[in-house]
């Protein structure tokens, strides 16, 4: 996907790893990963091909993840975190824990602190 290619620190590696993961099985993303793609593309039809094009399923924001969202984003902003991370990040690793799913990110850190079971693909 070309908004994830362009980063030069991690834009390889996103590639790389969208490519072997997508190998294995289909790819999927809700509303909120969905905007932030948005914002690596000029046009809204350009993402929409390339999504449709990858076979990206567009999965519903569950409503059973909201509690745990806001939960973990709780106990962040307890432990001292600051705004920079938003409340929308939770919701996105809640999703994939009620789900099932596993979560390609490359800010493993905070997900593993927050969502011990959550399944990760990210950078070692």
């Amino acid at each position: 996907m070309s908004g994830t290619s362009n980063d030069p620190r991690w834009g390889s590696w996103s590639a790389s790893v969208l490519a072997r993961t997508a190998a294995r099985g289909p790819l999927a993303i809700n509303a909120i990963i969905y905007t932030e793609l948005c914002l690596g593309f000029e046009r809204e039809t350009e993402l929409d091909s390339v999504l449709t094009s990858a076979g990206v399923r567009r999965l519903p924001l569950p409503y059973e993840a909201g509690w745990p969202a806001a939960q973990a984003f709780a106990a962040y902003r307890q432990r001292g975190g600051g705004r920079r991370t938003t409340l929308p990040d939770f919701s996105i690793g809640a999703h994939a824990v009620v789900e099932g799913l596993t979560l390609l990110t490359r800010d493993a850190g905070r997900y593993r602190t927050y969502f011990p079971r959550l399944k990760l693909i990210a950078p070692t």
